[in-house]
């Protein structure tokens, strides 16, 4: 049985103040005393009415086999169960589903986003209906005598309604075909800019690349996106992912363990923490990892960032005459530190980057709280049960 995508108005939190209606340039949304309502047979998803909304009220979505009806939507108090399991987009498209489920297998079961998270909006644009962002800049952030071609890409929505949150990611398609004759398959990249752009209050959002060699087609997306220049035109499908979120409250102490690109969720999240509450109690805490500070994207920023805002720890695994050092590595000879943050229930953790890195991140928590007292297995259990441990590796 066919799917179809529902606007709907979430009528337990929307305040009844006219805005959407009034901005909807087709009329499709409408009203009784009791409810806000869209009309499935007019709306045609140009989405201008969800920045608009105060409460987010009007940005709830349902895939269903047969649309509710203005009468049914009139009478509502809550938001009715969906018809075909989780609100939003991701289970329609296979690709994109397929993805973020690979991203997040290392979570163990499913994960929950943090109790002060934003409401994210997902799937607001599939593959048949993409955004077209323009590039605004390109630029690559490793050391030119580095293998390793990092690229920090700012894109320009222009005046669609694109609505992020740090830790989602967005789907970007690749013009042309494969070699059966297919189109590329999307491929999703993580925000690396905060919620309000990469400049305040720019409707853009920027994206964290490095460039794949291309083998048997592989690298097609990446290579595409590294050689953009500025004005080019780009499809944009997303954005994707509910449970990767930052916490909002500022009494969150936040800890940040990457590798390579996958500092770009933990950028957009320090970002927001730095424009929003820069002296926020909560803490921020910050392990990346790469092999040398050339290969290191964002390298120079990450160095003026003030200490007393940040705890920044770089690990090199490959200079010159040193040991190697991995994140794990410098995890363990913070153990008291860490400890204490892990004993908080205001404490959050973010793991992104190389799926390698999951068994030693997860072995140095171990030996840290045995060290200390603390049982792990218990803890990072009840820390993903209350949404406070996410992990995503590729």
């Amino acid at each position: 049985m066919s799917l179809q995508r529902q606007h709907l108005i979430d009528p337990a939190i929307c305040i009844r103040c006219n805005t959407c209606e009034e901005m909807c340039p087709i009329d499709a949304i409408t009203h009784n005393d009791l409810n806000y309502v869209v009309k499935f047979d007019v709306c045609e998803s140009c989405l201008q009415c969800i920045a608009t909304c105060p409460t987010g009220a009007i940005d709830s979505w349902r895939d269903v086999a047969k649309p509710w009806s203005i009468e049914e939507q009139m009478t509502w108090d809550d938001l009715p169960d969906d018809q075909q399991g989780d609100v939003g987009g991701e289970g329609i498209d296979g690709e994109v589903s397929s993805m973020l489920e690979k991203a997040e297998a290392g979570q163990a079961g499913q994960a929950l986003a943090p109790f002060s998270a934003a409401q994210p909006s997902v799937n607001l644009f599939a593959r048949g209906n993409p955004v077209i962002a323009r590039v605004a800049g390109n630029f690559r952030i490793t050391d030119t005598d580095t293998e390793s071609d990092i690229r920090h890409v700012v894109l320009d929505l222009g005046s669609t309604s694109f609505p992020v949150l740090e830790g989602q990611c967005i789907g970007i398609i690749s013009p042309g075909v494969d070699e059966n004759g297919n189109p590329h398959h999307q491929r999703l990249y993580s925000i690396s800019s905060p919620r309000d752009g990469e400049r305040p209050n720019r409707n853009n959002l920027a994206l964290t690349i490095k460039r794949v060699a291309e083998t048997n087609l592989k690298g097609v997306g990446s290579n595409f996106m590294c050689d953009l220049k500025k004005g080019d035109e780009v499809q944009v499908t997303g954005p994707f992912g509910q449970p990767f979120l930052m916490p909002n409250h500022p009494e969150a102490n936040i800890i940040m363990i990457a590798t390579g690109t996958g500092a770009a969720p933990m950028r957009a999240m320090t970002m927001r923490r730095q424009r929003v509450h820069p002296h926020a109690p909560g803490k921020l805490v910050l392990y990346l990892g790469s092999r040398t500070p050339g290969d290191l994207p964002y390298f120079g920023p990450l160095q003026k960032l003030p200490r007393d805002f940040i705890d920044v720890n770089l690990c090199f695994s490959r200079l010159d005459g040193q040991p190697r050092e991995y994140v794990q590595d410098r995890m363990q000879k913070d153990g008291e530190k860490l400890s204490k943050l892990l004993e908080s229930d205001d404490t959050f953790v973010y793991i992104c980057g190389l799926k390698g890195m999951e068994k030693g991140v997860d072995e140095a928590f171990a030996g840290i709280c045995a060290a200390h007292g603390l049982d792990w297995p218990t803890l990072a259990a009840k820390m993903k049960e209350t949404g406070r441990y996410h992990i995503e590796t590729y």
